[in-house]
């Protein structure tokens, strides 16, 4: 086996997951050089991605796929709740809301079974 088809995988996923994302973003960080980060524009655009991210979020938790469905609902909801508590009482850290989140849904693995 040569070594590309070793990592044609991966350089697929470079190609095709990576590359094209990212050339949006680099557009979008050479067009808003110029434009102050407290700028009406860019306080919308920041509340449209947190709303678009909070949507994703919500979908995941009440329409759970795969694995994450065999959890009740109740569970689910509680995670959430104490993942978003964790961000904002630690100064929001990221990490702080999903481990805090991920370690409610293990909790809840093991008191309700999945």
């Amino acid at each position: 086996m040569n070594a590309l088809g070793e990592f044609a995988p991966y350089l697929v996923l470079i190609l095709v997951g990576f590359l094209p994302s990212e050339v949006w973003r680099m557009l979008g960080v050479v067009a808003a050089r110029g434009i102050a980060e407290d700028s009406e524009l860019i306080v919308w655009v920041r509340a449209v991605a947190t709303a678009i991210l909070a949507g994703v979020v919500a979908k995941l938790v009440i329409f759970a796929p795969g694995a994450l469905a065999t959890m009740p609902l109740a569970v689910r909801l509680v995670a959430m709740a104490a993942g978003v508590a964790a961000f904002l009482a630690l100064r929001r850290s990221v990490f702080a809301g999903v481990a805090t989140g991920v370690g409610v849904l293990v909790m809840g693995t093991l008191a309700f079974g999945g």
